[in-house]
């Protein structure tokens, strides 16, 4: 069988396409989700209605002043990819603009995809971990079932039960994240003491996190909104589905965390001295703060 181990030098490849392109996208962000302005958005609208700052031409007329705007829900939002996937190979390049009777499916497989997409995401990262390396088949050929799905018409797509899908691939990345945790444990100090534990879902909104050691913590879905992680070392730490809203990560060590996003980081505060994974670019808005 056909192991498909992802060095760490061929990273950034891995996640070349799970990358959002807008150039290559119709806005599809910017219609086809639900907005709430109290979530940082700039507007309550409707799934399916065009956000007002939506241009004709599929460009966001305020996207390079949205944190002056304080428009966080924006510079939080990541399609992964999954916008130009739509556009250019689900719907040939042709927008729903043009094509309105193609407009409501469009938008639901949008949503399908942008999932997928996620999922693609997690896997590939999941491939470059090595304390995971027994489970490397079948990630390997869990990315690939997900990237055949990803390639399915949108009639079939819309139909798509993507629940299930996920709960598949979250039994791998469950497994992926006990690896890599364990192993961070492991290589800690010995004079090192471990003051907390904390589960998936974590209440640490507010938190100064600042003296406890998260080396390999579980910190999956953990609420870590307006949270102080400044200067503490995050290696091995599961983040995903973590909300890091206005997190304090200045001076963070992010360099080996586990299944971080771009989305998470521009939702949180930081600064030069962050360290960040190859895979991801660090928010220019930081430079700004």
């Amino acid at each position: 069988m056909d192991i498909r181990f992802v060095p760490l030098s061929d990273f950034d490849k891995g996640f070349l396409n799970l990358r959002s392109d807008c150039e290559n996208c119709f806005g599809l962000c910017c219609v086809a989700l639900y907005f709430s302005a109290s979530e940082g958005f700039p507007s309550d609208k409707n799934a399916g209605q065009p956000c007002l700052n939506l241009q004709p031409e599929f460009r966001c007329c305020v996207h390079e002043n949205l944190m002056e705007r304080g428009l966080k829900g924006c510079l939080a939002f990541d399609c992964f990819g999954a916008g130009q996937k739509i556009s250019q190979a689900s719907y040939g390049g042709h927008d729903w603009l043009k094509a309105p009777e193609s407009a409501k499916q469009m938008f639901e497989v949008f949503l399908t995809m942008r999932q997928l997409h996620e999922l693609l995401w997690y896997l590939t990262e999941a491939l470059t971990r090595q304390p995971a390396r027994s489970i490397h088949a079948a990630l390997s050929t869990m990315l690939d079932e997900t990237e055949r799905l990803t390639q399915l018409s949108p009639d079939f797509l819309i139909e798509l039960d993507v629940a299930v899908h996920r709960a598949k691939v979250n039994t791998l990345l469950i497994k992926t994240s006990d690896f890599v945790r364990a192993e961070a444990r492991r290589s800690q100090k010995v004079h090192s003491r471990r003051q907390k534990t904390f589960s998936r879902g974590s209440d640490l909104i507010g938190a100064d996190l600042r003296k406890i050691d998260l080396r390999g913590e579980n910190l999956r879905g953990a609420y870590l909104i307006a949270a102080d992680l400044r200067g503490t070392d995050l290696s091995g730490a599961d983040l995903i589905g973590a909300d890091f809203r206005d997190t304090d990560l200045c001076g963070t060590n992010l360099c080996n965390s586990l299944f971080l996003t771009q989305g998470q980081l521009n939702a949180a505060k930081g600064n030069a001295s962050t360290k960040l994974p190859t895979s991801l670019t660090r928010p220019t808005h930081w430079d700004r703060d």
